[in-house]
């Protein structure tokens, strides 16, 4: 039997039984909104799960049937179909009994067995650790969700009784299921929409993880109630009087922050908690769009706004469809007054999200936008597991997009995206479409050129301007926020670095071969099948591939390839052998070294670097002394004379000026008269009357360099100027 977290079977009985929500209790509240038979459908797929989990317990000793029907009644209380309500009874017979999914399908349909399938987890298969498991579960889960996105409702459903029931389990077990809780499932609610889950699911995580503060805030709030209610009432009586001034129907209520909101808040801005709990929350619900912002001129006529804290979520909702307006006011006594005005579909959906306009019953707009926005996370969840490498690689990248700030932007058509905060440029190009991204060379915010780096902030327009040749860069990892970009990058580098190790290490494997008196051609993979079997390698192509990332010597493969007895070359053929002609843009398996920065021109030298294919050095570069006395770790290398000038390198040159006030700005002006971009500078500054300037400019070969150098040499300040290699 596979063991599960908070909801393990066990053989043991518990003494302390108490009052359950019984299945007479869910098929009554069922049919408040569900028709008799489908009822009575809910009641079968009961008496079917209660004679599968018949004799398992689950830890804290109840019968194992009462954690389904708990599910089931979460699933109610959202309104859900009846296939979802018979999916929560039945979540777990997959997975913990011997029921197959063809029996369930049979029963029930194929619908309700695929939800099953989705939420049951990988059990038959023996990961490596346990980070692994989980996050291959969690892949499944997710991809599971864009075929029907009931299955995560049912899933956040189950892992809520699993939080509320906890406390049977051991401390370690509670502690490693909360924070797993908080990592996936509550932001995953969060970008749903389902603000009552994502509430509690918070303060049961803060209470299991952090019990002492939780206690603490709890008994503060407990404490500062009772001296809110005169302020509270006073707001109150004020805005329900202006209201029936105004003619205007809503309710109003106030709202308490809960435990970890506060929490949150304090850890985050470092306030006391006299500064976080001292603000007063009211919201506002009336009938239509048009009343809301009524309410708020009312609002704000009523109490002055705060400078800055007015947010409009109705013109753009959030990322998860949430609408609302934010505004915070000066109330009695100068206290800040927090006041949330919206019509009561939005009060619906921001309480229960997704769920609170099901698609499977409602088909109205804003149902319909709602599903659309959801469907639409969930599909691009599709293209990050297709270029993601492994499942914690994919949940890293599933995380990233979990997050809840966004910022909105414009594309040139007024379109709105919505991404992270902290996107870039290089994400908002791969937020339009993956070829976009992939060859985006900069981009316009509000029409002036930016780097690809650039962070994006609100309300600014975006337009990517892309090249044909172009290709993603390993640094864009460095900075870009959405988990779309990082694993389209990944998923390109990889392809096309395995693409160029093969074409490269074919490239290594001829030269070495003719230096023999041999071809490519006379080696078929009958030829190589012994020595792919000795290595450990299945094609050709793994074995080309090896070479080109300079993993395996050419000169050693092709010493095993040819029997000493046949090889005529044997003692000369490194004097007829040809040197390997370089373009510089052969891609990631050809690097030019960082120690001597060598341009198309120079005299080089390439070493093999295991993993990383061939660093090109410049031949009078002093880190190769050691190198030379081993000959089988480098090859003769020359530049291709058809590049084209196609490319730039970097390189460094040393500008030693008198010290006079613009020198600096003169000096990286006259580099970029001669099309030459500045990468970096340093200064040494040697005394009071001279200094050294470092500039890594990018060039495209040694007559371009030499042309930057001869026009800084006529500025009138400069002494002495030299390449550094």
């Amino acid at each position: 039997m596979p063991k599960k977290d908070a909801d393990t079977p066990s053989a043991k009985p518990s003494s302390r039984e108490r009052p359950r929500f019984l299945i007479s209790d869910l098929c009554s509240f069922l049919e408040n909104y569900l028709e008799p038979k489908q009822v009575r459908e809910v009641y079968r797929a009961y008496l079917f799960g209660a004679e599968a989990h018949e004799g398992q317990r689950r830890v804290s000793g109840e019968p194992y049937i009462y954690h389904p029907i708990a599910v089931a009644k979460t699933l109610a209380e959202m309104r859900m179909d009846y296939q979802s309500i018979i999916a929560g009874i039945l979540h777990d017979v997959i997975e913990d009994t011997t029921t197959a999914k063809d029996q369930l399908a049979d029963e029930f349909g194929s619908e309700v067995a695929e939800l099953v399938d989705g939420v049951s987890k990988l059990t038959l298969i023996d990961f490596g650790s346990y980070a692994e498991a989980q996050a291959e579960n969690l892949r499944k889960m997710l991809l599971a969700m864009a075929n029907d996105i009931r299955v995560i409702l049912i899933k956040l459903a189950d892992r809520l009784h699993n939080m509320r029931t906890l406390v049977s389990m051991p401390m370690d077990k509670q502690r490693r299921i909360a924070r797993e809780t908080m990592d996936i499932y509550v932001p995953i609610a969060n970008r749903l929409g389902m603000n009552t889950m994502r509430l509690e699911l918070e303060d049961l995580c803060f209470s299991t993880q952090y019990p002492g503060r939780y206690r603490v805030i709890s008994e503060a709030v407990r404490k500062a109630r009772g001296n809110r209610k005169q302020l509270v009432g006073n707001v109150d009586t004020a805005v329900k009087r202006r209201m029936r001034q105004e003619k205007i129907e809503g309710s109003i209520s106030g709202r308490e922050k809960h435990p970890y909101s506060i929490y949150k808040k304090m850890r985050d801005k470092k306030l006391p908690f006299a500064e976080v709990f001292d603000v007063y929350a009211f919201r506002i619900v009336v009938d239509k769009v048009d009343t809301c912002y009524r309410v708020l001129g009312m609002m704000h006529n009523l109490f002055k706004p705060v400078p800055g804290r007015f947010k409009d979520y109705i013109a753009i909702p959030k990322s998860n469809g949430y609408q609302s307006l934010h505004t915070v006011l000066f109330g009695p006594h100068g206290v800040p007054v927090e006041i949330q005005i919206r019509s009561t579909d939005m009060n619906q959906f921001a309480e229960s999200g997704i769920a609170a306009h099901w698609l499977y019953k409602l088909n109205d707009d804003s149902s319909s936008a709602a599903q659309a926005r959801a469907h639409k996370w969930v599909h691009g969840l599709l293209e990050m597991q297709k270029g993601a490498g492994d499942s914690i690689e994919f949940i890293e990248n599933v995380k990233i997009d979990l997050f809840p700030d966004e910022v909105y932007v414009f594309t040139p058509a007024g379109e709105i995206m919505e991404l992270p905060r902290g996107a870039t440029v290089v994400d908002f190009a791969y937020a339009v479409h993956t070829d976009i991204g992939n060859t985006c060379v900069a981009g316009k915010i509000n029409r002036r050129l930016a780097p690809l780096r650039t962070v994006l902030l609100n309300g600014q327009t975006v337009e990517i301007v892309t090249a044909p040749g172009a290709r993603p860069n390993p640094t864009w990892l460095n900075f870009v926020a959405t988990g779309k970009a990082r694993a389209n990058i990944r998923s390109f580098l990889k392809t096309s670095s395995t693409h160029e190790a093969v074409v490269f290490g074919q490239r290594l494997l001829q030269k070495e071969l003719e230096a023999h008196g041999r071809s490519a051609e006379d080696m078929d993979f009958a030829t190589l099948a012994p020595l792919l079997e000795e290595f450990g390698l299945k094609k050709v192509d793994e074995l080309l591939a090896e070479i080109g990332l300079g993993n395996r010597l050419p000169r050693l493969v092709v010493r095993r390839m040819i029997p000493e007895s046949e090889d005529v070359h044997s003692g000369d053929h490194q004097e007829g052998s040809r040197p390997l002609m370089i373009k510089g843009t052969e891609g990631m398996v050809v690097n030019m070294a960082r120690c001597c920065h060598p341009i198309p021109g120079d005299p080089i030298i390439g070493l093999f670097s295991a993993g990383s294919g061939i660093n090109i050095h410049h031949a009078a570069c002093t880190n190769l002394t050691d190198f030379r006395k081993r000959p089988d770790t480098w090859i003769e290398v020359e530049w291709s004379p058809d590049r084209g000038g196609v490319g730039e390198f970097l390189t460094e040159i040393r500008v030693d000026v008198a010290n006079r006030r613009g020198v600096l700005a003169t000096v990286a002006a006259t580099i970029s008269e001669q099309d030459c971009n500045v990468e970096n500078v340093s200064i040494d500054e040697r005394d009071g009357m001279t200094s050294a300037m470092i500039f890594t400019i990018a060039v495209s070969d040694r007559t371009h360099l030499a042309n930057v150098m001869r026009q800084i040499r006529l500025i009138q300040s400069v002494m002495r100027i030299t390449r550094l290699v």
